[in-house]
């Protein structure tokens, strides 16, 4: 699934054998450097809520757990067009049959990160840990388990899932998949029941990234807050609200920062020539909730860098740069279009929302053009986001540049919608009743902060205009998620940075087939996912963007969600951080570089 964040944080997933003991510590020692000690990142995000790979479920969580696992395969940090390239796989996969058969072989003596779990031995990555992974991935008792064309894509998945949902079952990991094959211990085999071309972004993504099996049984009932994994970094520390520690993994193999021909990428890359990745050797994230005191920090040089949006923009940029006397201090301002949608999905199973009857679309369609866009871009923003006219954002296969960027705002058209379909103010008090007389009061879910307080006096304003009483039900983003999973909201702000370029999980979050947890909307429409099916195994190319955008006239014409804004990411860094760049798709930690004798000197 895609990674769910608050909307106004657009940026914001055995033991060996004892007669080979010897032998492979050699190995492993081989590529394996420490990164320094006294070099430590100190960064900002809001609270996580797992790091599970296979329990993952919002942005900052796939953030922090990427640092910790790693995949298959990852994205080029620097390309664009986005570009996949081999992260633990050795080279890029062996395909045969058609595109149904699919061989990776794995890099050797690559190790997970120590842990009692393994006894004091060194424990090998093998191709049997990916197969656990993906196993874990399709279990449909695991919160984001049993995606259903996952499920329908490998062979002999679909008994072993099904098996599991019945009454008191568990999933099998002991039984076999035919599709899901260990070769040996450095060959993974895949099988499929179709060609599917976003198999590839599936084998970079957060749920199939490698864990031990031991580990996680290890771990019982703590397993989200004890990862143990192969990545770059370790977890020293998690206290919830307050603060996460990373270390570097000490048995992580050194590498190279990304070259690239591209003229954008000189400077980052002359400068991050000759250093030996990864170079931090302690990530301190301070779990910060808003924006202001996020520049508080920062400006402080407690923060090395920060994404900022609203209206704190205003006090480090002047039309849209920054500032002169931050320019001066060493200061950067990175301003990236991102590929994330801000939206508010109507819950399809709402009684008074919900359904595709011309009267229950028109009103979702008339909220939607009701809501002030332009003003929520200005105030909420300062500016910094996009009008959202179509389901996949920038940076996504299937984006449509020729459309016009324009917002739908149109409270003229809202209102007259209105009327027509019979919501009509019938006792006079000023707000409009249900078509059949009864009162209607629209019921509008948000955070308990201070951005999304301004936001919702937008709401309330813009539903006035129109004469839509509505009422707001504030909780934090935690519960507001699980209410959102039971289908006890009738509506909600969410935002969904795309992870894949394909934007393929962004359209499932409307595929009838898709779990509550992905279908937030509950949204089922036949065509709509004939669609997203034909999609998934058509290739990248004119047919089908034919079909993204199809699905995407869908959505604005049935509305189960309202489409607002595209994010724009404004990063700001101090003078002594490097290799930073704002990739659509590859988180930047096990990049970036940082000064202390720099930052010394700049802040005395």
């Amino acid at each position: 699934m895609p990674s769910p964040t608050c909307s106004h944080r657009p940026d914001r997933a055995g033991a060996l054998a004892l007669i080979a003991f010897v032998s492979c510590l050699v190995a492993f020692a081989g590529g394996a450097r420490a990164a320094d000690p006294a070099k430590v990142l100190r960064i900002s995000l809001p609270d996580i809520t797992s790091l599970d790979p296979q329990q993952g479920t919002d942005l900052y969580s796939t953030r922090v757990a990427t640092a910790l696992f790693e995949g298959l395969y990852q994205y080029d940090y620097l390309a664009s067009p986005a570009k996949i390239v081999p992260n633990a796989a050795a080279a890029m996969p062996e395909i045969a049959d058609g595109g149904r058969t699919w061989t990776i072989r794995l890099k050797k003596g690559l190790r997970f990160a120590d842990d009692p779990v393994f006894r004091g031995k060194p424990r090998e990555l093998v191709a049997g840990d990916y197969v656990y992974a993906l196993k874990r991935w399709l279990d449909p008792t695991l919160k984001g388990g049993g995606e259903p064309a996952l499920t329908d894509l490998i062979v002999g998945a679909r008994e072993v899932v099904d098996a599991a949902k019945a009454p008191g079952a568990r999933f099998d990991y002991d039984r076999p998949i035919e599709g899901l094959v260990a070769v040996d211990e450095h060959t993974l085999r895949i099988r499929t029941t179709a060609v599917d071309y976003t198999l590839l972004e599936r084998l970079a993504s957060l749920p199939s990234m490698a864990v031990a099996r031991e580990a996680i049984e290890g771990a019982g009932a703590d397993v989200m807050t004890r990862p143990v994994g192969t990545g770059p970094y370790v977890l020293k520390e998690w206290r919830k609200g307050s603060r996460i520690v990373l270390e570097a993994n000490p048995h992580y193999r050194s590498f190279a920062f990304p070259t690239s021909s591209d003229p954008a990428h000189r400077e980052v890359v002359a400068g991050m020539k000759g250093v030996k990745l990864p170079a931090i050797g302690r990530i301190e994230i301070a779990i910060i909730e808003e924006f202001l005191p996020e520049l508080l920090s920062f400006e402080k040089g407690e923060l090395d860098y920060v994404g900022l949006g609203g209206q704190v923009l205003g006090r480090v940029t002047q039309d849209g740069k920054l500032k002169p006397e931050l320019a001066a201090r060493g200061m950067r301002h990175v301003r990236a279009v991102a590929p994330n949608l801000i939206f508010t999905y109507f819950n399809m199973d709402d009684p008074q929302l919900g359904g595709v009857s011309p009267d229950r679309i028109a009103l979702r369609r008339a909220i939607g053009m009701g809501f002030n866009t332009p003003d929520f871009i200005r105030v909420m923003y300062h500016g910094q986001a996009l009008p959202a006219n179509q389901l996949l954002p920038p940076h996504v296969d299937g984006h449509d540049t020729s459309l016009p960027a324009k917002a739908t705002y149109d409270p003229a058209a809202a209102r007259a919608l209105l009327d027509r379909f019979g919501y009509r103010d019938r006792d006079g008090d000023g707000w409009r009743e249900m078509p059949d007389g009864k009162p209607f009061v629209l019921v509008h879910s948000s955070l308990p902060d201070s951005w999304s307080r301004e936001a919702d006096t937008l709401w309330l304003k813009s539903m006035e205009a129109i004469g839509i009483r509505m009422r707001v039900n504030t909780a934090p983003f935690a519960d507001l998620l699980k209410q959102s999973l039971a289908g006890q909201l009738p509506m909600f702000n969410l935002g969904y940075r795309a992870l894949d370029p394909s934007g393929y999980q962004i359209l499932s979050t409307l595929w009838g087939r898709s779990p509550p947890d992905t279908n937030r909307s509950r949204f089922r429409l036949p065509e709509y996912d004939a669609a997203y099916e034909a999609f998934l195994r058509t290739a990248p190319g004119p047919e089908r963007n034919a079909l993204a955008k199809r699905m995407s006239e869908l959505v604005q014409n049935y509305a189960p969600m309202s489409l607002q804004v595209y994010g724009v990411n404004n990063t700001f860094l101090h003078p002594w951080v490097r290799g930073y760049w704002p990739s659509p798709f590859g988180f930047a930690w096990k990049y970036l570089d940082v000064d202390p004798a720099k930052r010394a000197a700049s802040m005395k």
